[in-house]
């Protein structure tokens, strides 16, 4: 892996943990709900990506699909209203979890063999997320936590339509533009909730146009390079940076439960992926 690739990989894992950021940061302070910031930040991101396509004189070809944009927007909102209740951390971890465990069940039912590496990997993933969503002292928000493994699957279904692709930043600008107008509609349903202080505002748009729409131009520029083994591997870094930025920017704990679970899930996931690269 070249300096480039590993530059842009690094830059849109660091998105990627920064969305979390963004979005618990303007919930846990009341600076917005969520309904407006999934709106704010489908809708700044729609617009970033528009103006990125209209600056290399594509705008008039933009792509995308009603299924793709449908599985857009069930993560953005489901992930929106996740972090009302979740750490960074925790959140991150559930989310990136359940996208790489859908996208293996994914493969799995499509006929790839379930090897003895993907097995033992699966089935630590699954034991480290039931550690950490038991109930106790320590377990995270039920509804909060069902959200985010929503937030997840509906990821994991947006990345594998998104496979093969020919023009990624077209697509995902399409996407985009037709997602925002659901988001929209949520926040009219949600109207008699919807309140959005300044902080709020610039932490939706931020998320939005830079850590979404610039982040995943980043990311697609990257995953050229990368290849899938390697690409779905990487992205099991965003909890790690998600949780320690939790701790520095929020001052949230990193408790033993979650560095546990965090080994399970995360390593098992690993464990699982490199199996499968051993025996493609």
């Amino acid at each position: 892996m070249g300096w480039r690739v590993f530059l842009l990989t690094a830059a849109a894992m660091t998105a990627f943990a920064a969305n979390s950021l963004l979005c618990r940061l303007a919930l846990r302070g009341g600076d917005i709900d969520p309904a407006s910031f999934t709106s704010l930040r489908l809708v700044s991101g729609a617009v970033t990506l528009w103006l990125l396509l209209r600056a290399r004189g594509s705008a008039s070809r933009r792509g995308g699909d009603g299924y793709s944009a449908t599985a857009l927007f069930v993560y953005a909102i489901a992930f929106s209203f996740a972090y009302v209740s979740l750490p960074v951390g925790v959140g991150a971890l559930l989310l990136f979890g359940a996208v790489q465990a859908s996208m293996l069940i994914v493969g799995l039912a499509g006929g790839e063999r379930l090897g003895a590496a993907q097995g033992l990997g699966l089935a630590a993933a699954v034991a480290g997320l039931v550690y950490l969503v038991w109930p106790g002292l320590a377990a995270p928000a039920p509804l909060g936590t069902g959200l985010m493994l929503l937030a997840g699957v509906a990821w994991g279904v947006y990345s594998l339509r998104g496979r093969g692709i020919k023009d990624p930043v077209s697509a995902t600008a399409g996407n985009f533009i037709l997602a925002a107008p659901l988001a929209l509609v949520a926040n009219l349903l949600f109207l008699r909730a919807a309140h959005m202080a300044v902080p709020g505002l610039l932490c939706a748009l931020a998320s939005g146009a830079l850590t979404s729409g610039l982040g995943y131009v980043i990311w697609y520029a990257a995953l050229k390079d990368l290849g899938a083994v390697r690409a779905a591997i990487v992205q099991l870094s965003v909890p790690v940076i998600a949780a320690f930025g939790g701790v520095v920017f929020l001052a949230e704990s990193v408790t033993s439960r979650l560095l546990l679970a965090s080994c399970a899930i995360l390593g098992g996931v690993a464990f699982a992926i490199l199996g499968r690269q051993r025996r493609a």
